[in-house]
This record gives structure tokens, C-alpha cells and sequence, in this order.
């Protein structure tokens, strides 16, 4: 178990050194990438699978050990349901290449005239609810970082999105909060 959550709390590490060097040098930045490549795609989707992954088998292997009984199914399932159709929703609306990082054009409408970013916080709500429905303290660790890690990705690509939509992006974030 602990060989699983260093791996899954490396990626999270390795995902939040590419976010927090792009806020301290948006010129130089990693996240999004300056220009998208195959190669970024498959970095960001693959450690974010990793941490995604990493909390999995941490709940399976440690089921219930917290033994919060059948309220965790109650509030547990839910969140991880509503979390899919929320990530899945968003990325039908903005496309997967634009979820991986390109620039395919601003996106203001469906899920995103409600929040800027609904896909980072349903992704939060997927990990929340996995945590509640294995109850397991090992995932723990894994859940806190990614939703910290989620949390901040955003605040890397305001900078990026006012660079290619411009006043377009500005008017958006001025009436659309970043997360609710």
C-alpha cells in the first residue's frame, strides 16, 4: 500500500510542480503548454490517471477498514455519479482537446456559464466520493492533493486564457465565478 501511495502522491506532486512553475513563470509555463503536443497530452493525462488510479486501489485494497457502514453508499455514490456526468458533460461541450490543453476557442456556455471550471471540480467531487464510498484513510493522502492540485490549475490558466481570448476571456471571468 505504501509503494501505491507514493506513486499516486508523486504524480500529484509532479502535476502540481508543472502548475505552481507556470504561476511563478507564466512565460516558461508547463501548464497549459505553451504549445500542445502529444507528448504533453500524454504527461498530463497519464499522471492525472495515475493519481486518479493510485486512489482506486488504495480503497479497494483497504475496503471499510474506517467502518462507516451503508451512509457512505448514500453519500459516496452520488458525488462519484454526479462527478462523471459533470467531467463527461464538460468535455463534450469544450472538446478533449481543448480539456487537454489546446486552444480551441472559449467556451461560455452549457456547465461553463456556471462556473469556469466545472470539469476541475467534478473531478474534486469523483475523489471526495470514492474516499466516502471505500472509506479508507489511505486514500485520504491521494484525495487531499488532487483536490489541491485541482484547485490550483486553475489560477495557471487564467493568465494563458487572457492571452488568447483577451477581452472576451476578461468579460467572461468578470460574470462567471472560478468555481461555484
Amino acid at each position: 500500500m505504501f509503494v501505491v501511495l507514493g506513486i499516486g502522491f508523486s504524480a500529484a506532486l509532479a502535476l502540481m510542480t508543472a502548475i505552481l512553475w507556470s504561476l511563478a513563470y507564466p512565460n516558461l509555463r508547463l501548464w497549459p503548454p505553451s504549445k500542445s503536443t502529444i507528448v504533453s497530452k500524454l504527461t498530463v493525462w497519464g499522471l492525472t490517471l495515475v493519481l486518479f488510479g493510485s486512489a482506486i486501489l488504495l480503497g479497494i485494497n483497504d475496503w471499510n477498514s474506517l467502518e462507516w457502514g451503508s451512509a457512505r453508499w448514500v453519500l459516496g455514490t452520488p458525488l462519484l455519479v454526479f462527478g462523471n456526468v459533470v467531467v463527461w458533460r464538460g468535455v463534450a461541450e469544450i472538446g478533449l482537446d481543448a480539456t487537454s490543453g489546446d486552444a480551441t476557442g472559449l467556451e461560455t456556455g452549457g456547465l461553463y456559464q456556471y462556473s469556469r471550471n466545472p470539469q476541475y471540480l467534478a473531478d474534486i467531487a469523483i475523489l471526495v466520493g470514492w474516499f466516502i464510498l471505500s472509506a479508507s484513510l489511505w486514500v485520504l493522502p491521494v484525495v487531499l492533493a488532487g483536490a489541491v492540485l485541482l484547485l490550483l490549475a486553475p489560477l495557471a490558466e487564467e493568465r494563458w486564457l487572457e492571452d488568447r481570448y483577451g477581452d472576451a476571456y476578461r468579460n467572461y471571468r468578470s460574470r462567471v465565478r472560478r468555481y461555484f
